[in-house]
């Protein structure tokens, strides 16, 4: 039998905290309110913002405005209930980097709750930039609608 991961050796505190400062995709940490509480390097990579910068700004400064108010009323009820639809799905949205730039980015959630209660102590997003596929998947999109339009004219 293994042990449960925050029993066995290799995974103490500090080494799981190492892993999260390392690891190639970005993790962010929001308290119930939205504000920042960890932000790893690859973090700082993808959206520009050093760690310093970011603690305690409100996730805000990575979602593009038009879809604050959206994400702000989802982030809520999350954080209401307890339940999130993105812990098992991958969810691809657009972001912003601190230069303004748009970003796609790809992620997933997890919910940090003490045993028996449904709202959650903070929120970790796993996160990475999938602009380049998105800009790929975009351009297919286009050159696949302008040669149907062809195939299309020429038919007729």
């Amino acid at each position: 039998m293994i042990d449960p991961p925050h029993q066995h050796p290799v995974l103490s505190d500090e080494r799981l905290a190492e892993l999260f400062a390392n690891l190639a995709d970005a993790v962010i940490i929001a308290d119930p309110e939205g504000s920042i509480i960890y932000w790893n390097a690859s973090a700082t990579r993808l959206f520009g913002w050093s760690h310093e910068d970011a603690l305690g700004q409100s996730l805000d400064i990575i979602i593009p405005e038009r879809l604050r108010a959206r994400h702000n009323k989802g982030y809520a009820k999350v954080m209401i209930t307890g339940h999130t639809d993105y812990g098992t799905k991958l969810l691809e949205v657009p972001a912003v980097h601190k230069d303004g730039s748009g970003l796609s980015i790809a992620f997933t959630v997890s919910l940090i709750a003490k045993p028996g209660q449904a709202a959650p102590l903070a929120i970790v997003a796993v996160l990475r930039d999938e602009t380049a596929r998105w800009l790929e998947r975009r351009a297919m999109k286009t050159e696949l609608a302008a040669l149907k339009r062809t195939t299309h004219e020429e038919a007729d």
